[in-house]
């Protein structure tokens, strides 16, 4: 492979700048700029030069292959953040022979391809760079532990068993078979089958986490919802007036509730018309309103048209500052009270999520679940449809291989390392 080079820290002056040198000649680079390398693992001080010029001092530390990130020797600058020494360090690393400047995600994708990550692994870890808020944090860090690579290893042992049992029959069709071993092999498919299961109905919450909920304030014009979420985001994301029907559009603030990302919609207010502008909101506000996941119908003096609330849904009476309980926007009156409940209401949502987080896993459990149906449904036909029981576990083995990349994955690979960042 080549040997890559990439300023692993973000751009633009900062305290300290790190540079990541991957590949068969990174430590002859390093040493072409540093002189001798310190220890393996070990961080030592050392002058970085190029061209007679003495470009910075910086902490270097050097990994061997298959002991660093991507599997390569890898050596790793630890520089002053400026502009103009990470500029001139830089350009010193394009000067080395047999470098190049790495593409997005191409340190992550050698770590996939030399097995220090499985695909499960690599999916965690860019979630983990995009984490926003607590919940997003843990979920990701359980992925780039290897959670689901651990659960998916699992379950192919034992269907591996099975279909080892099920093929022996096969071998042994013409013998004397000693033992019966379908009950055993029906035995493993249902523990698999059960635990997959589980994993697609915890998946939905899983992605929820991951991505964000959506939370609607809906209600009729002028009740009070865009002074509501102004003050749930603390700033003027909506204009408000006493006018009814400003909001023509969805308004869209992103925020942490509970420690879960959630993006508040502040809709136009529901109400019959004949503006032709509004009547567009309206539609629109309807639409978002339906499709997120948890509304919160704010009443005011008119009737709230066209949408009725579902179970779980808040509904709270607005503009309590006019006198009377209820939410105020303008005043703080029971916002704290309503942020807890709409934390209560989605944390309650996110119960049972299991290690799945992409709809890719739960797609792959899903085929897992149907192959293993099948291998069931043929077990129980009898001998003559033993062969068929085989085929349906081998192809349960392979959707599970799929969640970790071992099969069936390099049209994913491009579009997962395009999220990346250069240096990582």
């Amino acid at each position: 492979m080549d040997t890559i080079y990439a300023l692993a820290s973000a751009r633009g002056k900062a305290g300290v700048a790190v540079f990541r040198i991957s590949g068969p000649k990174a430590f002859a680079a390093a040493e072409a700029l540093c002189g001798g390398l310190p220890s393996p693992r070990r961080a030592s001080v050392r002058r970085i030069g190029w061209g007679g010029l003495l470009l910075d001092e910086a902490l270097v530390i050097v990994f061997p292959a298959g002991e660093s990130f991507t599997g390569e020797p890898v050596v790793e600058f630890q520089t002053h953040g400026s502009l103009a020494v990470v500029q001139a360090i830089m350009r010193a690393l394009a000067e080395q022979p047999g470098l190049r400047l790495a593409e997005a995600g191409e340190f992550t994708r050698r770590a996939l391809e030399n097995g220090r990550l499985d695909l499960a692994q690599v999916e965690g870890l860019a979630d983990l760079i995009d984490a926003e808020t607590e919940a997003q944090r843990r979920q990701a860090v359980r992925v780039l532990t290897g959670a689901i690579g651990k659960r998916a290893e699992e379950w192919r042992v034992h269907l591996v068993r099975a279909a080892a049992l099920v093929e022996a029959t096969i071998d042994f069709a013409d013998e004397d078979v000693p033992v019966n071993v379908l009950p055993e092999v029906n035995e493993l498919i249902i523990r698999v089958e059960t635990d997959l299961r589980r994993e697609a109905a915890g998946a939905v919450a899983a992605e929820r986490i991951r991505e964000g909920f959506e939370v609607a304030i809906v209600g009729a014009p002028n009740a009070g919802k865009s002074t509501l979420l102004n003050a749930l985001a603390g700033r003027d994301a909506a204009i408000t007036s006493e006018v009814a029907g400003t909001t023509r559009d969805v308004i869209e603030v992103r925020m942490e509730i509970a420690g879960l990302a959630v993006t508040l919609l502040d809709t136009a207010g529901l109400r019959e018309t004949e503006d032709r502008v509004e009547k567009i909101g309206i539609e629109r506000a309807l639409l978002r309103a339906k499709a997120a996941d948890l509304r919160v119908f704010l009443l005011g003096e008119g009737s709230v048209v066209g949408l009725e609330p579902d179970e779980g849904d808040i509904v709270v009476k607005g503009k309590a500052d006019l006198g009377g309980t209820g939410v105020s926007g303008l005043t703080g009156q029971g916002l704290a009270e309503l942020i807890d409940e709409i934390g209560n209401r989605l944390a309650d949502r996110t119960q049972g999520a299991g290690v799945m987080t992409r709809e890719r896993h739960r797609l792959a459990v899903l085929r897992a679940i149907g192959s293993l149906e099948s291998a069931r449904f043929e077990i129980e036909a009898g001998a003559e449809r033993t062969e068929f029981a085989a085929e349906a576990l081998r192809r349960a083995i392979f959707s599970l291989e799929s969640l970790v990349g071992r099969v069936d994955v390099e049209n994913l690979l491009d579009e997962i390392f395009s999220s990346f960042c250069i240096g990582k």
